[in-house]
Order: C-alpha cells, then sequence, then structure tokens
C-alpha cells in the first residue's frame, strides 16, 4: 500500500509517501508544500491542491492520511489549518482515495510507542523506522512521514474492527 500522510498548514504543508508491505514500511518521497504570506489565500490553497493531486498521481497513491488538528487558543490557525484540510480531502476525493486522521497522541504512540513523545523522539523513529541516514527535514515532512507510518501499523486493524463490525445481512 502506498500512503500519502499530510501535516496541514497553509505556510507548510508537510507530505510523506511510504510503501507498506508487511511489516515493512520504506519511504518514497517527502517534502514541504511552502506557500508564501504575500499570496492571497485562494491561490496558497490552489498550490497545495495542484501538488498533492500531483503527488497522488505521480506515486500511485492508494491511501491518504491528516493530522487530526486541535485548537484551543487561536482559532485563526484553526479556520485556516481547516481549509487546508478541506483542500487535501477534495484532491483525495478526486481521485477516488481514501482519507484517514489520527491524533498526533495516536501518531506518536504508533510511531514511537509513547503518546505524549517529543517531536525530536517522533522524527528520531521516523528515521530509524525508515532507515534514512539523516533526520527528515522539515518537521512537516517528518510529522508527515509519522502519520504515513502510523497508517501502515493501523490500516489492516481498522480494518478488521470494520469487518466485524458490520452486521449480516
Amino acid at each position: 500500500m502506498i500512503i500519502l500522510g499530510i501535516d496541514p498548514g497553509i505556510a507548510n504543508t508537510g507530505y510523506g509517501i511510504v510503501h507498506s508491505n508487511a511489516a515493512r514500511v520504506q519511504s518514497l518521497h517527502f517534502g514541504n508544500i511552502k506557500t508564501s504570506p504575500k499570496t492571497v489565500s485562494e491561490e496558497r490553497l490552489k498550490i497545495i491542491y495542484d501538488t498533492i493531486t500531483e503527488l497522488i498521481a505521480q506515486f500511485d497513491v492508494e491511501s491518504v492520511v491528516l493530522e487530526d488538528i486541535f485548537f484551543t487558543k487561536n482559532v485563526n490557525n484553526a479556520y485556516i489549518v481547516g481549509e487546508v484540510k478541506g483542500i487535501v480531502k477534495l484532491a483525495a476525493a478526486n481521485n477516488s482515495k481514501p482519507v484517514t486522521t489520527y491524533s498526533p497522541m495516536q501518531v506518536k504512540q504508533a510511531v514511537a510507542g509513547y503518546g505524549k513523545a517529543t517531536k525530536l523522539q517522533v522524527q528520531k523513529m521516523v528515521q530509524a523506522l525508515l532507515k534514512l541516514k539523516e533526520l527528515p527535514r522539515p518537521d512537516h515532512a517528518a510529522d508527515a512521514l509519522a502519520l504515513a507510518i502510523c497508517h501502515a501499523r493501523s490500516h489492516k486493524l481498522l480494518k478488521i474492527r470494520e469487518k466485524f463490525s458490520q452486521k449480516p445481512t
């Protein structure tokens, strides 16, 4: 399964693409979609949408994963990140790809084994799990890779749970 993890943000949207085959997860590509604050928001969203769409096609992505972000202090950031999440979901839907979301705690638990792991601990585990020579940078890309790893480890369990929760017809 090829998984595209997305760490949404208007200035920096991190992405990480992994290939998951049984217990092995391999990094295919990662990076950051950077947009300028001098550009109007609708153009920034279009840049993000177009790039996500290109990545889905280029890597034949099968599943898209987003971080479920919670904001308690800065409501404006919540709205902006919500717009980016909507654009990512639209790109996935337009390409018939399912979207799954995970909380930061779920991602940390799946990658580092501890739901309150630090950013550096998560980065080091991502580096180790994907056998990368260096820490993945920027931070947004590392977070996106962590999301993809989390999904690689969790999607089978989700499928089993879904199968057993369906009532016979």
